[in-house]
């Protein structure tokens, strides 16, 4: 009868020096970092980004409001994806595309969409205000037009033009604003 040795073949361990792994993983996107959220060891770019909640001199659309936290600060024109949709556009700010308006402000649009959602994540709370869910189904909308497919628990935080915008139209006494995934 065999032993366990005599099955496994040698392997010669001399090239396990060379191994290098992740060498195929493909490089992480960093152009949707907002321009000012990385400056390039300006003090008056450092000051501007940690102004961004008292004033909206960030904002290059001319849309965007204060938001609550800095982070949603940012305007469409400083993510990349966004910025190429304006421009295809010919358009000042994403908001003012007319498949912006269709996709994500349509009430006909979300409330079908309501149905691919409940499919594949489930019952929503029936005491859940419709606003409410329209706005939620109006931002996962706007992501998938943008980014087509972002995978679980990933998640981009939104222009303030935008956001503002679907509040505007889906309004509600109280905003959660952005957070991670758990």
């Amino acid at each position: 009868m065999e032993t366990l040795e005599d099955e496994i073949p040698n392997v010669d361990l001399s090239d396990a020096e060379n191994i290098r792994p992740y060498q195929f993983e493909p490089l992480a996107n960093t152009s949707e970092t907002p321009r000012s959220a990385t400056p390039d060891n300006d003090s008056s770019d450092v000051e501007d980004f940690q102004d961004r909640q008292v004033n909206t001199n960030w904002c290059e659309c001319g849309i965007c409001i204060s938001m609550a936290t800095q982070q949603e600060c940012i305007c469409c024109q400083e993510i990349a994806a966004i910025s190429a949709e304006v421009e295809a556009g010919a358009h000042q700010c994403i908001t003012e595309s007319p498949i912006f308006t269709d996709n994500c402000l349509n009430r006909h649009v979300l409330h079908v969409s309501m149905y691919e959602y409940l499919q594949n994540v489930g019952p929503i709370d029936d005491n859940q205000p419709s606003h409410q869910v329209d706005r939620h189904l109006a931002y996962r909308r706007f992501v998938r037009w943008i980014w087509h497919f972002l995978g679980k628990s990933n998640r981009k935080i939104l222009p303030a033009c935008v956001v503002s915008k679907i509040r505007e139209t889906f309004p509600s006494e109280q905003y959660c604003g952005f957070r991670y995934a758990r």
